[in-house]
């Protein structure tokens, strides 16, 4: 039988990288009767994340003694409507089931590798040009089909239902003007109102289309890894940079959040723990008016905002959000 690793082995040194390297070819498996549709087949799989020069994720099944890969570069699709990429690469040994750790920069694929799942798959079909499977896993489950379609280039599709929520439109929520902040100031969240320039930034398979005005924002996105978000904040400067200040999320890790209370929303925001040179939470304080807005006039920002704490997320002018102004910066 050809050795299946000669490429594996070809493309790593074992004294510079700690990818496990078999010296020898690997050892078809037995023949199980009654299992899969060809002989030889396993029925582990992996997912591991990779922080190689561009983030993707690698789907491995065990086959014929070894561990087929896929990298995909966006992560297994979570709807049947939209069919992600998957390149076909190199067979991977069966200690790869569970390697992680960092390749050295310099080597092929160097880069942080983490396992993302792993657990058990069922084959329904596989041939040279399509593989059917359905993993069993504790992130990943669900029937998937990958086919080929150019060279080393195939799709992945999701068979089942929807796997999380769709997007929620992307269209801000607005503050209306009030000169006095509300009566029931306790039913309210006070935050510093920057002044700066508005930005939604959905986030799906570690990237963001933000990224295309403010470049920067693809290091927030990365470190998002597989977790699907949609922030709401400004963009402001801070210290003579860019900053992203967030003050809501509307979509957190497949689920929609825009029916839930603001003050839900906002701990959850609050969990991401979003805290970078580049980025970070804004400040938030439930009924205290007087000190916000002191605070907002001594540090020359145009006011504050009232955020009802039971309110969802109504895109457009909602009187739930309340601008109220710092002397003299009235927006009328």
């Amino acid at each position: 039988m050809a050795d299946k690793l000669a490429r594996y082995r070809s493309r790593r040194d074992p004294s510079r990288t700690p990818e496990p390297v078999p010296a020898e070819p690997p050892e078809r498996p037995e023949a199980r009767q009654g299992e899969g549709d060809r002989e030889g087949d396993g029925d582990a799989f992996v997912i591991q994340e990779h922080h190689a020069r561009s983030l993707h994720w690698d789907l491995r099944l065990e086959h014929d003694g070894v561990l087929a890969s896929w990298a995909i570069p966006k992560g297994l699709p979570a709807d049947p409507a939209v069919n992600h990429l998957a390149v076909h690469t190199e067979d991977h040994p069966m200690e790869y089931l569970t390697f992680h750790g960092e390749i050295p920069a310099g080597e092929y694929g160097g880069g942080a590798m983490t396992i993302w799942d792993h657990g058990t798959y069922e084959t329904e079909k596989w041939s040279d040009r399509e593989v059917k499977v359905v993993l069993r896993g504790s992130r990943a489950s669900g029937r998937f089909v990958l086919f080929r379609t150019n060279g080393k280039n195939w799709m992945i599709h999701r068979m089942d239902p929807p796997a999380r929520d769709p997007f929620p439109p992307l269209e801000p929520m607005l503050p209306v003007e009030r000169v006095r902040p509300p009566r029931d100031e306790e039913e309210y969240a006070f935050e510093f109102a920057w002044g700066g320039r508005r930005t939604l930034v959905p986030i799906d398979g570690g990237r963001t289309d933000a990224a295309r005005a403010y470049s920067w924002l693809r290091a927030l996105a990365a470190s998002f890894g597989s977790r699907s978000a949609v922030l709401d904040g400004e963009v402001v400067t801070l210290g003579g940079a860019e900053v992203l200040v967030c003050y809501d999320l509307l979509y957190d890790d497949g689920r929609s959040l825009v029916a839930e209370p603001y003050a839900a929303r906002r701990a959850a925001l609050e969990a991401l723990g979003l805290s970078a040179a580049r980025w970070q939470t804004a400040p938030s304080w439930p009924g205290q008016a007087a000190p916000v807005r002191q605070a907002a006039r001594e540090q020359g920002l145009p006011g504050v905002v009232a955020k009802r704490l039971d309110a969802p997320y109504e895109p457009g002018p909602s009187k739930a959000w309340l601008l109220i102004p710092s002397p003299g910066t009235s927006r009328k």
